[in-house]
Protein backbone atom coordinates (compact mmCIF):
# COMPACT_ATOMS: atom_id res chain seq x y z
CA UNK A 1 0.00 0.00 0.00
CA UNK A 2 2.67 2.40 0.90
CA UNK A 3 4.89 1.79 -2.70
CA UNK A 4 1.10 2.56 -4.12
CA UNK A 5 1.46 5.47 -2.57
CA UNK A 6 4.46 6.75 -2.87
CA UNK A 7 4.07 6.10 -7.17
CA UNK A 8 0.83 7.85 -7.62
CA UNK A 9 3.02 10.74 -5.31
CA UNK A 10 5.91 10.63 -7.80
CA UNK A 11 3.46 10.72 -10.68
CA UNK A 12 1.54 13.54 -9.29
CA UNK A 13 5.30 15.64 -8.82
CA UNK A 14 5.97 14.55 -12.53
CA UNK A 15 2.99 16.40 -13.66
CA UNK A 16 3.59 19.16 -12.09
CA UNK A 17 7.18 19.51 -13.48
CA UNK A 18 6.36 18.96 -16.62
CA UNK A 19 3.69 21.72 -16.29
CA UNK A 20 6.29 24.51 -15.12
CA UNK A 21 8.59 23.70 -18.42
CA UNK A 22 10.55 26.93 -19.42
CA UNK A 23 10.65 24.98 -22.92
CA UNK A 24 8.19 27.11 -25.74
CA UNK A 25 5.52 24.71 -26.77
CA UNK A 26 6.91 23.38 -30.53
CA UNK A 27 4.59 21.32 -33.13
CA UNK A 28 5.38 17.97 -33.59
CA UNK A 29 6.91 16.89 -37.04
CA UNK A 30 5.61 14.15 -38.30
CA UNK A 31 4.17 14.07 -41.61
CA UNK A 32 0.46 14.28 -42.22
CA UNK A 33 -1.50 13.52 -45.50
CA UNK A 34 -2.05 17.31 -45.91
CA UNK A 35 1.77 17.69 -46.56
CA UNK A 36 1.75 19.22 -50.01
CA UNK A 37 4.77 20.18 -52.46
CA UNK A 38 5.49 23.86 -52.52
CA UNK A 39 6.36 23.51 -56.09
CA UNK A 40 9.68 24.71 -55.82
CA UNK A 41 11.50 21.68 -55.92
CA UNK A 42 13.21 22.26 -52.96
CA UNK A 43 11.34 19.67 -51.09
CA UNK A 44 9.74 21.85 -48.32
CA UNK A 45 6.50 21.22 -47.74
CA UNK A 46 3.87 23.83 -46.95
CA UNK A 47 3.85 22.06 -43.44
CA UNK A 48 7.53 22.45 -42.93
CA UNK A 49 7.03 26.58 -43.60
CA UNK A 50 4.39 26.50 -41.36
CA UNK A 51 6.24 24.91 -38.58
CA UNK A 52 9.22 26.83 -38.91
CA UNK A 53 7.11 30.42 -39.27
CA UNK A 54 5.52 28.65 -36.09
CA UNK A 55 9.02 28.21 -34.27
CA UNK A 56 10.04 31.78 -35.09
CA UNK A 57 6.88 32.96 -33.83
CA UNK A 58 7.22 30.76 -30.35
CA UNK A 59 10.78 32.36 -30.24
CA UNK A 60 9.68 35.91 -30.34
CA UNK A 61 7.10 35.28 -27.82
CA UNK A 62 9.66 33.80 -25.28
CA UNK A 63 12.07 36.50 -26.41
CA UNK A 64 9.09 39.13 -25.36
CA UNK A 65 8.24 37.81 -22.24
CA UNK A 66 11.87 37.33 -21.20
CA UNK A 67 12.62 41.28 -21.68
CA UNK A 68 9.81 41.77 -19.26
CA UNK A 69 11.13 39.38 -16.89
CA UNK A 70 11.12 42.32 -14.12
CA UNK A 71 8.42 43.61 -12.40
CA UNK A 72 8.11 46.96 -10.06
CA UNK A 73 6.93 46.44 -6.54
CA UNK A 74 5.94 49.60 -5.22
CA UNK A 75 4.27 49.57 -0.98
CA UNK A 76 4.74 52.49 1.68
CA UNK A 77 6.37 54.99 -0.60
CA UNK A 78 9.18 52.84 -1.88
CA UNK A 79 9.75 51.50 -5.23
CA UNK A 80 11.45 47.52 -5.51
CA UNK A 81 12.50 45.62 -8.10
CA UNK A 82 12.22 41.69 -8.93
CA UNK A 83 13.33 38.98 -11.40
CA UNK A 84 10.86 36.90 -12.08
CA UNK A 85 11.80 33.72 -13.16
CA UNK A 86 10.02 31.86 -16.55
CA UNK A 87 8.00 29.30 -15.74
CA UNK A 88 3.67 29.33 -17.27
CA UNK A 89 2.83 31.32 -13.93
CA UNK A 90 4.83 34.30 -14.12
CA UNK A 91 4.39 34.08 -18.37
CA UNK A 92 0.05 34.73 -17.15
CA UNK A 93 1.29 37.20 -14.60
CA UNK A 94 3.61 39.33 -16.82
CA UNK A 95 -0.18 39.20 -19.02
CA UNK A 96 -1.86 40.43 -16.08
CA UNK A 97 0.11 43.41 -16.10
CA UNK A 98 -0.01 44.04 -20.14
CA UNK A 99 -3.06 45.10 -19.01
CA UNK A 100 -2.11 47.80 -16.45
CA UNK A 101 -0.82 48.11 -12.74
CA UNK A 102 -2.24 45.46 -10.13
CA UNK A 103 -2.73 46.75 -6.55
CA UNK A 104 -3.12 44.28 -3.98
CA UNK A 105 -4.13 44.39 -0.66
CA UNK A 106 -2.07 42.15 1.44
CA UNK A 107 -2.30 40.88 5.20
CA UNK A 108 0.24 39.91 7.39
CA UNK A 109 0.53 36.22 7.73
CA UNK A 110 2.81 33.78 10.36
CA UNK A 111 5.02 36.67 10.57
CA UNK A 112 6.85 35.37 7.80
CA UNK A 113 4.87 37.03 5.03
CA UNK A 114 2.29 39.49 3.07
CA UNK A 115 -0.38 37.36 1.31
CA UNK A 116 -3.05 38.95 -0.85
CA UNK A 117 -5.95 37.98 -3.60
CA UNK A 118 -4.79 38.90 -6.87
CA UNK A 119 -8.03 38.98 -8.17
CA UNK A 120 -8.26 36.49 -10.70
CA UNK A 121 -6.46 32.71 -11.25
CA UNK A 122 -3.49 32.17 -12.74
CA UNK A 123 -2.17 28.74 -13.47
CA UNK A 124 0.14 27.03 -10.58
CA UNK A 125 3.28 24.72 -10.59
CA UNK A 126 4.01 23.92 -7.09
CA UNK A 127 7.11 22.78 -5.90
CA UNK A 128 8.82 21.72 -3.01
CA UNK A 129 10.44 25.23 -1.86
CA UNK A 130 12.13 26.55 1.18
CA UNK A 131 11.85 30.01 0.75
CA UNK A 132 13.71 33.15 1.50
CA UNK A 133 13.29 36.57 2.25
CA UNK A 134 12.15 38.69 -0.85
CA UNK A 135 10.64 35.12 -2.65
CA UNK A 136 7.77 36.03 -4.56
CA UNK A 137 5.34 33.04 -4.49
CA UNK A 138 1.97 32.17 -6.47
CA UNK A 139 -0.34 30.55 -3.36
CA UNK A 140 -3.33 28.10 -4.28
CA UNK A 141 -3.26 30.22 -8.00
CA UNK A 142 -4.89 33.21 -6.80
CA UNK A 143 -2.75 35.24 -3.79
CA UNK A 144 0.36 36.53 -4.50
CA UNK A 145 3.10 36.27 -1.57
CA UNK A 146 6.08 38.39 -0.54
CA UNK A 147 7.83 36.56 1.98
CA UNK A 148 10.74 38.10 3.91
CA UNK A 149 11.23 35.64 6.37
CA UNK A 150 11.91 31.87 5.70
CA UNK A 151 9.22 28.72 5.25
CA UNK A 152 8.79 25.73 3.78
CA UNK A 153 6.06 23.89 1.60
CA UNK A 154 5.15 23.48 -1.82
CA UNK A 155 4.49 26.59 -3.81
CA UNK A 156 4.63 28.37 -6.85
CA UNK A 157 7.62 30.45 -7.65
CA UNK A 158 6.81 33.60 -9.29
CA UNK A 159 10.47 35.42 -8.63
CA UNK A 160 12.51 37.37 -6.49
CA UNK A 161 13.04 40.82 -5.04
CA UNK A 162 16.42 42.62 -6.05
CA UNK A 163 19.38 43.35 -3.45
CA UNK A 164 16.44 43.42 -0.73
CA UNK A 165 17.38 41.51 2.55
CA UNK A 166 14.28 40.28 5.06
CA UNK A 167 15.12 43.33 7.55
CA UNK A 168 14.62 46.13 4.70
CA UNK A 169 11.86 44.26 3.83
CA UNK A 170 9.73 44.13 7.03
CA UNK A 171 10.75 47.93 7.31
CA UNK A 172 9.41 48.65 3.97
CA UNK A 173 6.02 46.41 4.00
CA UNK A 174 5.36 47.18 7.92
CA UNK A 175 3.73 44.91 10.61
CA UNK A 176 0.30 44.79 9.58
CA UNK A 177 -1.52 44.94 6.02
CA UNK A 178 -0.22 47.12 2.80
CA UNK A 179 -1.34 47.67 -0.08
CA UNK A 180 0.95 47.38 -2.82
CA UNK A 181 1.10 47.93 -6.76
CA UNK A 182 2.84 45.53 -8.91
CA UNK A 183 3.74 46.74 -12.47
CA UNK A 184 6.12 45.90 -15.41
CA UNK A 185 9.50 47.17 -15.36
CA UNK A 186 10.03 49.64 -18.53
Amino acid sequence: MEKARLLFLIFIYSMFAMACSTEPEIPSGGNTNDEVSNGSGNGNSNQEQDEENTNNDNQNNTEENMSNSRIKIEANGTTLTATLKDNVSTRALINLLKGGPLTINMNDYAGMEKVGPIGTTLPQCNESLSTQPGDLILYLGQYFVIYYAPNTYSLTPLGKIDNTSGDELIRILGNGDVTVTLSLSE
